[in-house]
């Protein structure tokens, strides 16, 4: 979210309106501070200097199975020094004045950084059964309620607002309309002055077209190409980020090898707040995370990328993504076996199979750079959830005895007719990927009784009609061979 809004600051303000000027403040406690995501998270910031990042510590020193200190040792304040922040450690984690006094200097601070606040708190305050102990975090503590209130010198009565506090927040409610008041007129301003500027913004809402992709924006290819699909994804990167001006693009630290820079832009970072290419370093996991923040806040289209066996890294919030329908772009390369010389901690044989059960995670496979055009284009267009594109490290040849505009197009419905058979049938050979040439080859061998069918997304298929799948895979013929360089049970 902070970095949406470095980048929104950058794009949309003008020197006399600022539509986009607030923080981002967040809630970790000691178990979200141990988890590795978070520490990529936090690196990342400091390195990038989002100081519109504010961070609450809920440091009371218990995790779910025991105290902390079975756990942990580290010194978090001059753990996030180190790694870029400013930090202020509040004592007293309960009082609301100190912590007033520490959001308001943590958002008035020049210092360029995201701000780290510690609040030292007793978990279960007020329930002695509970209070300062692990089983304030796991147990429950509704039996507890009644004395619990009478111990923190409340009413008896249930959901109990008091009447400073009513008056407090009708103050405050009236307030909030006076600010709101006058951020509305500079942002009405601000349209009227930069109809371009607001024309982008509010093309955020746009919906892409698959079709408008395939067929007015991405070049065709050479007939005679023979690129890796992770090369082919390159170009077909290039019109479509001149298209969509929001689209953004990150690597963990494999821009050469995943192809997927926008040549026409720059790095972001601090001295460059409009980029749209993030290098995310080694850390697959924030990456992924980051993107889903991106993508709740709205404004730009996340894309990013690894290698595809690196997904085991990411998986958390890809699964996060898909249960939340967000719309990141996943271009990950390197497919199959067919990885080089990196061995076999690097060929994800189980890594595509295992992605496809995620439900609402739509993995497209490739077989050439046309079906990579067509692979794009339905990434674009669904925005109802994220989609992986497993591209190749090895050329495949150009599969020109099918029409180019049938391999773009098939992509979209998850499978099509790749060989249509001109005998009765024998056989249905299914494959995807850099593996579709040697299923086409295969089917020569067979004879003309033979059909080939492309399945680069099995999500995709099974949402069609019963009458298309039934057209593509006719129930009459069961003799049916799926091909494909990994484990392939669930063909």
């Amino acid at each position: 979210f902070a970095l949406s809004g470095k980048m929104a600051e950058a794009r949309f303000n003008t020197a006399e309106h600022a539509i986009f000027d607030h923080h981002v403040i967040c809630l970790a406690g000691d178990g979200c501070m141990q988890e590795g995501v978070a520490m990529e998270a936090c690196a990342f910031a400091g390195h990038q200097g989002l100081d519109n990042l504010i961070l609450f510590y809920d440091a009371n020193d218990v995790t779910l199975d025991a105290m902390a200190d079975k756990t942990q040792s580290e010194n978090v304040a001059l753990r996030f020094k180190a790694i870029g922040w400013d930090v202020q450690t509040l004592a007293d984690g309960h009082d609301l004045a100190a912590i007033l006094k520490a959001v308001n200097k943590a958002k008035k601070t020049k210092s360029g950084k995201p701000q780290l606040i510690i609040a030292k708190t007793i978990i279960g305050k007020g329930i002695p059964e509970v209070q300062g102990t692990s089983k304030g975090h796991g147990e429950g503590g509704a039996k507890f309620a009644d004395a619990a209130r009478k111990g923190l010198g409340l009413p008896e009565e249930h959901f109990y607002v008091s009447p400073a506090v009513r008056d407090y927040f009708a103050a405050h409610k009236k307030r909030l309309k006076r600010a709101y008041a006058k951020w509305r007129k500079t942002y009405e301003a601000w349209r009227a002055a930069n109809p371009e500027k607001a024309a982008l913004l509010d093309s955020r809402h746009d919906k892409p077209s698959a079709a408008h992709f395939i067929e007015k924006v991405i070049p065709h290819f050479p007939a005679d190409a023979k690129l890796a699909t992770r090369a082919a994804g390159k170009d077909v990167l290039q019109p479509v980020a001149a298209a969509l001006p929001l689209l953004i693009s990150g690597s963990a630290d494999l821009h050469g090898s995943t192809l997927n820079y926008i040549a026409a832009d720059k790095d972001f970072d601090k001295t460059n707040r409009a980029g749209r290419n993030l290098r995310y370093g080694i850390r697959e996991h924030g990456m992924a995370a980051i993107s889903n923040g991106v993508a709740y806040d709205g404004i730009f289209r996340p894309s990013c990328a690894t290698f595809l066996v690196f997904a085991d890294y990411s998986r958390p919030s890809m699964r996060l993504a898909a249960l939340s329908k967000l719309p990141v772009i996943y271009i990950y390369t390197h497919d199959s076996v067919g990885v080089g010389e990196d061995g076999p901690t690097h060929q994800p044989v189980e890594t595509v199979t295992g992605l496809r059960v995620i439900p609402n995670l739509d993995v497209i496979r490739p077989a050439d750079p046309e079906e990579t055009a067509g692979a794009f284009a339905a990434a674009l267009e669904r925005t109802e959830g994220p989609t992986l594109l497993a591209l190749t490290r090895q050329a495949v040849p150009m599969l020109n005895d099918i029409p180019a505009s049938v391999r773009r197009a098939g992509v979209l419905k998850g499978a099509y007719i790749a060989v249509q058979e001109t005998a009765p049938f024998t056989h249905i050979l299914l494959s995807c990927g850099s593996e579709l040439q040697w299923a086409i080859a295969a089917a020569k061998t067979l004879g003309p009784g033979t059909r080939v069918v492309s399945v680069p997304s099995f999500l995709r298929f099974d949402a069609q009609p019963q009458e298309y799948r039934d057209s593509i895979l006719p129930p009459s013929c069961r003799k049916r061979v799926a091909i494909e360089a990994g484990v392939t049970g669930l063909w």
